[in-house]
């Protein structure tokens, strides 16, 4: 268990709209700071972190091809 900062206790305390953010000191990336009955309310509701199905892929590939201008493809030579 990690404790708090002073800083981070009055972000907590204070909220401003949104979860106070924390930045990792040697990697820079960032972190949100959530209580414990957020996140797991967060987790049930939304997050799946299970494989993908085959048919969650494949509409995933439909809808990345079914914006592309596939008359760019016309001009190509064939393949001998």
């Amino acid at each position: 268990m990690i404790e708090l900062t002073e800083q981070q206790m009055q972000a907590l305390e204070n909220p401003a709209g949104a979860p106070p953010r924390i930045v990792h000191p040697r990697s820079k990336e960032m972190f949100v700071l959530l209580r414990v009955d957020d996140y797991e309310r967060l987790k049930q509701d939304v997050y799946d972190d299970s494989p993908w199905t085959r048919e969650e892929l494949q509409a995933l590939a439909w809808e990345r091809v079914k914006h592309e201008d596939w008359d760019e493809y016309d001009d190509l030579p064939e393949k001998p």
